[in-house]
């Protein structure tokens, strides 16, 4: 493990950009050594901000020891590729690129040499869903919805974008990935038929184990909505990852009195407290430092990234196939 605090060259400061390099400026745990953004009076401005370098693009990276490429999705790629052929460990937001294709590559290309890969899969690092993965059992099935009102900056779909978490979230709690996926896409706005963009997405996940999973994305919702509930044998948990809570049903009785009408029934509640208090930024960096200084396992990070990126590749075949 390293002795210093790694520094670390962030590429791309537009929205989530933006939140990178507060949390990077921010963390005792590295430095932001470089703000990497072509639009120069931007990339000033945020760098200012920061109290760090800019550059319009890089090259060697000398002096740095690691990257997070947060810049526009159709770019990941060829980014992401420049950053491992130096050889530097790499945090890229989700996505990991703009095709399945790509994706793999970038594994491949990482594990060939060794170098530390992470996704930004921000939801793995939720307080609610760090909590409950302590917890969790045996999982029959997951109910998934992810809902946003219509956001025009954003001209990818909401497969990559928004239903890639709850289907990471899902393969994690049932502990493997899908079998089977079937889905249905929606396209409303003239720009999403345009761009072949999709405005929502439903999805049905079908595990070895029996265990299924119905996914909802959507951005033409009027309100945000973030939840996951995950049924086993003999509760049903419940995660507002919104709020970042956690509900835990359990049916104890139902009866039909004998002497009057109607139907009663027993449902024990609880709400556990949450141990883990941490901004779920601030919690993924601190897991990239660790992989960065050699702590964690590099290899089991890398291939934790590509099931949910297949999920949605699949789910992308059967809606549009």
């Amino acid at each position: 493990m390293t002795s210093t605090r790694p520094r670390i060259a962030l590429v791309g400061s537009g929205r989530m950009g933006s939140l990178h390099a507060r949390v990077l400026a921010q963390s005792p745990l590295c430095d932001l050594a470089l703000l990497v953004e072509p639009r120069e009076e931007h990339g000033r401005e945020v760098a200012a901000r920061f109290d760090t370098a800019w550059a319009a693009d890089f090259d060697e990276l000398d002096g740095i020891d690691a990257a997070v490429v947060a810049a526009a999705t159709p770019a990941h790629y060829e980014l992401a590729g420049r950053v491992l052929d130096l050889g530097k460990p790499l945090l890229v937001e989700k996505p990991l690129a703009a095709t399945y294709e790509e994706s793999t590559d970038l594994v491949k290309r990482a594990a060939a040499t060794g170098v530390p890969l992470m996704c930004g899969l921000l939801e793995r690092f939720n307080p609610a869903v760090r909590t409950a993965r302590e917890f969790a059992g045996d999982v029959w099935q997951v109910n998934g919805i992810r809902h946003s009102p219509f956001v025009s900056r954003i001209p990818t779909g909401v497969a990559t974008d928004l239903l890639i978490h709850d289907v990471d979230l899902a393969i994690g709690f049932v502990g493997s990935p899908p079998v089977g996926v079937k889905a249905e896409f929606g396209y409303f706005h003239d720009s999403s038929r345009r761009n072949e963009a999709e405005d929502c997405a439903e999805a049905v996940l079908r595990f070895e184990s029996g265990a299924v999973a119905t996914i909802s994305a959507s951005r033409v919702s009027q309100r945000k909505v973030r939840q996951l509930s995950l049924l086993e044998p003999d509760r049903l948990i419940e995660i507002d990852l919104l709020r970042r809570d956690i509900t835990i049903y359990r049916h104890i009785d139902d009866d039909l009195p004998a002497d009057r009408d109607g139907y009663k029934q027993q449902t024990v509640i609880e709400i556990p407290t949450l141990r883990y208090s941490d901004e779920p930024l601030a919690a993924q960096l601190a897991h990239y430092v660790g992989l960065i200084g050699g702590e964690g396992d590099a290899d089991a990070e890398r291939d934790s990234i590509l099931p949910a990126h297949r999920v949605v590749h699949e789910a992308t075949v059967s809606a549009t196939g």
